[in-house]
């Protein structure tokens, strides 16, 4: 049986272009495509989560501006609850603006937080009995850190496990890791957060036995198409990626995140939810954008069946 889980974070508008090759300092590139459409690493992370079958409350602040509503538009075109979706006319809903390079797949993204880095305590606290009634909250670093270390220790102190995707990465208290149960760095934020660099797999180790020591009970560390460490209750494994021909790898540690909530809320033990979550994110790069990109439940059934 399936558990409620919340999701709290970013939602900005993506404005992504695609682009023979990345601009360099002072240079224009003529553009091949443009699209428009929601995203933001805490949206994403829901709607992955949502689409893959898991009962998810989101949490997010906007702008009552017209990006605003195609956060509120998206959710409800995904039967989505919008309860617990802020509002403010103090400031504008969050965009990123992303360039893609359409022959390497690689991408540069700026994000400008607006509305969801103002997420005030008072805000946090009111959503209080929805996370009591979760069994995961899953939160990154997009939105203000005040507001994250507020969610954090209400989920702690009311035996919610904490799930962290420490993007984009910046520095986090050690009273803040010693309250999450999972974190899911990549090899960048990984290195970034413990000065390791997580070159092989011992040096994963070594990164993982940083974040046990501050407390943090489980340990996973994407690392591309390299696949996915995991180290939890005294065991550590490489769990290798799925190979598939990416078109945009943009908002594939999103898809990962909402996988691995997903199949935890259904009991799935941690190696399990990986294997899950990967085929969550393979999906994912084979096609254009973030949460337009995200699969259903059936496709990742079937590509899970196939592979």
């Amino acid at each position: 049986m399936k558990k409620k889980v919340t999701v709290f974070g970013s939602f900005v508008v993506d404005l992504m272009g695609r682009t023979p090759h990345l601009p360099v300092p002072g240079e224009t590139v003529k553009g091949s495509m443009f699209k428009m459409g929601p995203g933001g690493k805490g949206f994403n992370q829901g709607v992955a989560a949502h689409k893959a079958g898991a009962e998810v409350t989101m949490v997010t602040k906007l702008g009552k501006d017209t990006f605003g509503q195609v956060a509120l538009d998206a959710m409800k075109d995904l039967q989505m609850n919008t309860e617990c979706i802020f509002q403010t006319e103090e400031a504008e809903t969050g965009i990123a603006l992303i360039l893609v390079d359409e022959n390497t797949s690689q991408n540069e993204i700026l994000v400008v937080s607006g509305a969801c880095n103002t997420v005030t305590d008072e805000e946090v606290e009111s959503i209080t009995d929805v996370i009591k009634e979760s069994e995961y909250l899953l939160t990154q670093l997009e939105t203000n850190l005040s507001s994250i270390e507020k969610v954090i220790d209400i989920a702690y102190k009311n035996g919610v496990k904490v799930i962290l995707n420490t993007a984009p990465v910046q520095p986090i208290p050690d009273e803040v890791l010693s309250k999450v149960n999972l974190i899911t760095p990549n090899e960048v934020e990984a290195e970034i957060l413990t000065g390791i660099c997580v070159d092989s797999e011992k040096a994963a180790d070594q990164a993982a036995e940083w974040f046990f020591k501050r407390g943090v009970k489980n340990v996973i560390i994407t690392l591309g198409g390299r696949g996915v460490y995991v180290s939890s209750e005294g065991k550590s494994e490489m769990i290798p990626a799925y190979k598939v021909d990416a078109i945009d790898t943009t908002g594939a540690g999103d898809a990962f995140n909402g996988g691995l909530l997903a199949a935890l809320s259904e009991g799935k033990n941690i190696w399990d939810a990986v294997t899950f979550a990967n085929a969550l994110a393979a999906l994912s790069v084979q096609r254009l954008g973030t949460t337009p990109a995200m699969p259903s439940r059936e496709e990742i059934d079937q590509f899970l069946q196939t592979h």
